[in-house]
């Protein structure tokens, strides 16, 4: 008497097929893809809010001290040359496995596009614009509120955009330290070989840059009018 087989068929989907290309992989694990989306989001906005803020203060320091202007942009080059597995492991004792150890090195790492940003944007300010100013009865912290930093707002701008491009990149170095956002899912879609996972995670992450650059770019065309206002 013969007894009848069963075989167990798999469903033929694109993530079966390991294909590149695969909106079933994006349906089935939307919560990892959005979990690690914003772990990015949040790493990079408060890496290059605190960059922005700390090179400000140093920028200031450099204009207003010359003497230590040269040691402020050397020690924030050598700091970006330094490689980010040596970073994380100078950060890690103090730190501790926390996006905090990638938050600082992303801080350490935008020093050099930002401070030299910040100080070419201020010294661009033309001498009569300052002195006509001063004349006028402008203290220092107005003269930099109300004139300097509105006339440098392009070059600084500037130097932010290219400062939150290179940031977004970098986050995904922090899954050395377990919290990389899309690096994460980049390298856990190398380790298994899941090419849907590696694709879509290394797309968002171009995507994203892409977003925030073209954001700055219309903040800057609002906060800028009249560098956009056509002579008639």
């Amino acid at each position: 008497m013969s007894r009848a087989v069963h075989t167990v068929t798999i469903p033929e989907n694109c993530m079966v097929r390991n294909d590149w290309v695969c909106p079933e992989y994006v349906r089935s694990r939307s919560g990892d893809i959005i979990e690690a989306l914003q772990q990015h989001v949040w790493i990079t906005v408060m890496a290059v809010l605190a960059g922005f803020l700390v090179s400000l203060a140093l920028a200031l320091a450099a204009r207003r001290w010359r003497n230590i202007s040269t040691f402020i942009t050397s020690t924030s080059t050598v700091l970006y040359t330094v490689p980010s597995l040596a970073m994380f492991g100078l950060l890690f004792p103090v730190t501790g496995l926390t996006s905090t150890t990638v938050i600082v090195g992303l801080v350490l790492y935008s020093l050099t596009i930002l401070v030299r940003g910040i100080v070419t944007g201020l010294d661009g300010v033309p001498r009569d614009v300052r002195e006509a100013a001063i004349g006028m009865g402008y203290g220092p912290f107005r003269l930099l509120r109300q004139v300097e930093l509105p006339l440098a707002l392009p070059t600084i701008i500037a130097a932010v955009r290219v400062t939150t491009v290179s940031t977004i990149a970098m986050t995904t170095l922090g899954v050395i330290v377990g919290h990389g956002g899309l690096g994460e899912l980049i390298l856990r879609g190398l380790r298994s070989n899941f090419r849907a996972e590696v694709l879509t995670s290394s797309v968002l992450v171009v995507v994203l840059a892409l977003v925030a650059d073209l954001l700055l770019v219309t903040v800057q065309r609002l906060s800028t009018p009249w560098r956009h206002r056509v002579v008639t």
